[in-house]
Order: structure tokens, then sequence, then C-alpha cells
């Protein structure tokens, strides 16, 4: 416990992923990049969209990790009103988009690196050369993210909104139209920050489907992981991810006057990693966590106990997952990270599951539903 302690935590996988994809959110974030990017997607919606629109984009906000709340949330609110509605329904739809679409997404964000490198260690367990990719849930997050908005939709304006009275606070809070508005300067930046990250997508996506690319395994000839078979794509995605984020980020924060030299740059990122305290102090102790579960062959006890009595129960998959689903829902209530509550979790639920021939993806499938 003593000697392998910094051991423990510098070696933790999600430790470092995180970290990484981190420094890309965090430019894109400081430099204004993230909130240009939702505000002018709401100025562009149509009237009869503007629902969908505010909790769609509250999903897709949980790629700068909580930055929804901060920026989507109350600017949900403020589109209601200039829509001549209730602000309180704004409001509300952009936090069940944010909050009940946390970590649902069209493309992989910081949580997802997180949850696979917990589900990783944890399989690690009964399987030493299991990995769980960031990817690994990635077409159902797809899915559930359009699930999300439409019922989001259905849920505000049928439901919500009809019961909200035209109160005071609707007709003393007037829209200036500055509200959300983007200047000249930002548009400009926006466009030029948007075009290279088309651009660099593009060159990503020829590079992918290069033969003999160094992005694709060579051996296999695929850019996706096998088994056996690891592609420098799939391996590198986090990096790719933050580079992504960073590029686009700069080239905004040049022209939009938010980030006038490398300096600035160095500071949002340094920003970036401050947020990070409470995660790093987390790390630490579930690394630990895990690490003894590891030594002590308790996390295989438990899984093996447990998937005996699982197992004599024959219920089947469905309901074990629903079950799954509701214990973790209960457990939410108490205690609200997702890092938090998976780094005690994954090491006993996986490796019991996993005794039941159910991939750690699915169990980690289902514990960002019960998050949700």
């Amino acid at each position: 416990m003593l000697e392998n302690a910094v051991n423990n935590f510098v070696t933790f996988a999600p430790l470092g992923m995180v970290l990484v994809a981190m420094f890309g959110i965090g430019v894109a974030e400081g430099s204004g990049y993230i909130s240009a990017l939702l505000k002018r997607t709401v100025q562009m919606t149509p009237a009869m969209l503007v629902t969908p629109m505010v909790v769609f984009l509250g999903v897709m906000s949980n790629i700068a990790s909580d930055a929804g709340y901060v920026v989507l949330v109350p600017l949900g609110a403020l589109i209601f009103m200039s829509f001549g509605r209730h602000p309180l329904a704004g409001l509300a739809a952009g936090f069940a988009g944010v909050s009940g679409g946390f970590s649902a997404n069209l493309i992989v964000g910081t949580i997802d690196p997180m949850l696979a490198g917990l589900s990783t260690e944890a399989a690690k367990m009964i399987d030493p050369n299991y990995a769980v990719a960031p990817t690994a849930n990635m077409f159902f997050m797809i899915v559930s993210t359009f699930l999300i908005t439409i019922l989001g939709w259905f849920v505000t304006d049928k439901i919500v909104e009809p019961r909200l009275s035209k109160s005071s606070l609707e007709k003393d809070v007037k829209d200036d139209g500055s509200l959300g508005n983007l200047s000249d300067k930002e548009k400009k930046a926006m466009t030029a920050a948007n075009l290279t990250f088309v651009a660099m997508v593009v060159g990503l996506v020829a590079l992918i489907l290069m033969p003999n690319s160094f992005l694709r395994n060579l051996e296999a000839d695929s850019f996706l992981n096998s088994i056996v078979d690891h592609s420098p794509f799939m391996n590198g995605l986090i990096p790719i991810v933050a580079l992504l984020f960073f590029v686009p980020s700069v080239v905004y924060g040049k022209i939009a006057g938010t980030v006038k030299n490398e300096k600035e740059v160095a500071s949002h990122m340094s920003k970036a990693m401050s947020s990070m305290g409470g995660y790093l102090c987390l790390a630490f102790v579930a690394s630990q966590f895990i690490s003894y579960f590891n030594y002590t062959n308790l996390g295989t006890i438990i899984a093996v106990t447990g998937a005996s009595i699982l197992e004599s129960a024959n219920i089947g998959t469905i309901p074990l997952l629903i079950g799954f689903i509701l214990i973790t829902a209960v457990i939410n209530l108490f205690m609200g990270s997702a890092s938090a509550k998976w780094a005690i979790m994954a090491p006993v639920f996986i490796p019991m599951f996993l005794k039941l021939n159910i991939d750690p993806a699915i169990v980690q499938t289902a514990y960002r539903i019960a998050d949700s």
C-alpha cells in the first residue's frame, strides 16, 4: 500500500486519457468557441424547432463536460423569451438536455475515455487482456441523442409549458436584442474555425482510408482495434480528439481576439487543468481502491460469488441489467458524480457480469442510462 501508492496513481488508465482530452476542450471553452457555436446555432433555428434545438444543444454540450450547465441552461431561458415564450420552459428544456442527456453525444467526449478507462481496469480483474475502447458505447449514444431530443421536445411543449402561467417574470424581463448575439468579428472567427475543423476531419478521414497509412494497422489492414490487432488511429484517438478541438479553437480565439498569444493559450489549458483538481483527487483514491481489489482478489471473490447467485436465480440478461439500472439510479440520488460512482461500482459489477458472459461495454451502457 505504501510502496505502490504513487505507481498505482500514475499508471491509472483514465487519468492520462481525461487530462489529455481536456487540453483541447479547455482551449475550446476558454476561447469562447463552444459558447459561440451554441449561440449561433440557436440564432439560425426556426421558431417551430427552437425546443428540440435547445434540448439537442444541451445533450451535445456535455462534450465540454459541465460547460452546458453554465452556458446553455441560462441561454435556454433567454432563447425562449426572445421567441415570446415562457423563459422557465426554456430553462427546463436546457436543463433536461444537459442533465438527462449527460454523456450521450454524436462524437466522443471527455466522459467516454473516463468511463472506459475505469471499465478496463475493472475487467482486467477477470481478463487481463480485456480493454474497453472510448468508442465502445458510441452507436448507442448517437441514437440516445436523438431519442432524448424528441422526448425533451414532447415533454416541454405538451406537458411543461402549457402548465406555466403568464407571470410577472415574463412581463418584466425584456430581451433587448443583444442577448446571445455574436459580433461581426466573432462570426468571422467562427466561420474560419469551422472551416479549419472540417478541413482537419477531411484530412483525418483521408488518412484513415488511405492504404498503408500510418493510422492503420498494416497487418490487419484496418483502422479499428481487434482483440489481437491494434491500430494507431484507435490507440491515438484521445490526442486526435484533443487536436480536433485545440486547433480550431486557437484559430477562433486569434481572430475573435480572445486569444492574443501563446501565453493565453497556455492559460486556457492551465485553467482547464485547474478545474480537474477534484478529478485528480478522485483518481488517486480510485486507483488505490482498484489496485487493492486486484491485489487481494476481493473483486474476483465478490464477482464470482455474486455471479453464482445471479446465475442460480436464472432471471436472464435483460432483467439483470434493468435491476442494475435501478440500483444505480437510487445511488445517483446520493452521489451525483458519474466518475465517482463508476469508480466504486465498476470493480464490483463489471467482473460480476463478465463472469455471466455479459460484455463490460453493455454494463457500462446500462450505467450511463441510470446515471442520466
